[in-house]
């Protein structure tokens, strides 16, 4: 029987899923993969997609975010995280058709910021996210009326993170506020907070309502701005007032939605344990949509362009352990073979809606324009763009290096 069968018959903990080339890591410890990715395509599609791309040359931009299938990635002109795919695509005005090979709010962004004249295409429309869609925005109209309900929506600020559908960012643009993204959630707190209430940051009166992952605003509200957790609530949208007393949402600096991303919501304080206890040496890097313990845990904390660049940065040798997209961590592990890279988890985690984006349906969105066919377009409503638009240029407003996710 194979050691993760075991693990599983026995109730033993599950080895980590170890990537890189240390053998110290894999070959001595045994560990093999307890799942896997999904299979690669058919291999006859790559050079079909060769063609449609040289078919239709600079007509057509590519983005792809990186938590892809390295199929799909090996396709994508500019590689990155959601908002800066985004303005990659904007600053393509001459490329009539973007292709963008994310999830739905991303392909929102991106037509949000691009021109009339440009068409953004997703290839697959059932590749949403399920953070996102954990808001919608008649329970995030009827929060709001709670909070009016309360006496605290004079007092308090909507800020959304990047991950929410363009009517959330719409609505956050329409009462005052701002977008986010998991790199700038600390100047974007900082400055809701300075409009909402006495302006202050530290024993002020002002309150945000964070949208829609709750464990980024716990960590930027905890760990970047100091502020305590018994300060935070969390807003279920399921439940009458959210699950909350009137007194609760009075008390409260930090109302933070019920929503978490699948992903990073798996990994947990146990992993982490479980990393140090058999990999001596070993530096943990996190997501900051990882739970707030987890996060407590980690030697460091950052997006995924901050993972990638801290990764890239560090000596051969270094041992990490990673809590972010199983795509993206196999990458990094075959980009920096010296290093030694495994998985923050027992079982693999990789994001499932992401990876309805496959060769197949890329093909298929780039062999249509071939053809003449517009397939997939994603098109924002003219008033919801307009007032996303408000909440992004707000976020690029901001003091700092707002531009990065």
């Amino acid at each position: 029987m194979s050691t993760t069968a075991d693990a599983a018959r026995t109730g033993a903990p599950l080895p980590l899923l170890v990537l890189g080339q240390g053998r110290d890591l894999a070959t001595e410890r045994g560990v093999e993969c307890p799942g896997d990715l999904p299979a690669p395509s058919e291999p006859g599609l790559v050079e079909r997609a060769k063609a449609a791309r040289a078919a239709l040359g600079e007509k057509v931009f590519v983005l792809g975010h990186h938590y892809q299938r390295d199929e799909v990635i090996a396709f994508a002109d500019v590689t990155g995280d959601s908002f800066k795919l985004a303005k990659e695509a904007a600053a393509r005005p001459d490329a009539p058709w973007i292709v963008f090979c994310g999830v739905h709010f991303m392909a929102e962004s991106a037509d949000i910021l691009t021109s009339d004249e440009q068409t953004v295409i997703l290839p697959d429309l059932a590749a949403g996210c399920s953070m996102a869609d954990m808001a919608q925005i008649h329970q995030v109209e009827d929060a709001w009326d709670d909070l009016v309900e309360a006496g605290v929506a004079d007092d308090t600020i909507p800020v959304t993170y990047m991950n929410s559908a363009a009517a959330i960012k719409a609505f956050t643009g329409r009462h005052g506020g701002t977008i986010c993204t998991s790199s700038n959630a600390k100047s974007a707190l900082s400055w809701a907070f300075s409009q909402a209430g006495d302006g202050r940051v530290e024993g002020g009166t002002g309150k945000v309502l964070f949208l829609p992952d709750q464990h980024l605003g716990r960590n930027t509200w905890a760990r970047d701005l100091g502020g305590s957790l018994e300060d935070c609530v969390v807003f279920d949208p399921h439940r009458p007032m959210g699950g909350l007393t009137r007194q609760q949402l009075q008390d409260a600096r930090m109302i933070l939605w019920r929503g978490h991303c699948s992903v990073h919501g798996r990994f947990t304080l146990e992993a982490v344990e479980q990393a140090r206890r058999e990999i001596p040496g070993v530096k943990v890097i996190v997501h900051p949509e990882c739970r707030h313990e987890v996060v407590e845990a980690a030697d460091e904390v950052g997006s995924t362009e901050k993972i990638i660049k801290t990764v890239a940065a560090a000596p051969d040798g270094t041992k990490w352990v990673v809590g972010t997209e199983l795509n993206l961590v196999k990458r990094l592990a075959a980009e920096f073979p010296r290093q030694q890279i495994a998985f923050l988890e027992k079982n693999v985690c990789y994001c499932s809606t992401m990876n309805r984006i496959d060769l197949p349906h890329l093909v298929w969105a780039l062999e249509s324009l071939v053809d003449g066919r517009v397939v997939n377009p994603i098109k924002v409503d003219e008033d919801v763009a307009h007032y996303a638009r408000v909440a992004l240029d707000q976020m690029l407003a901001l003091p700092g290096e707002t531009h990065r996710d």
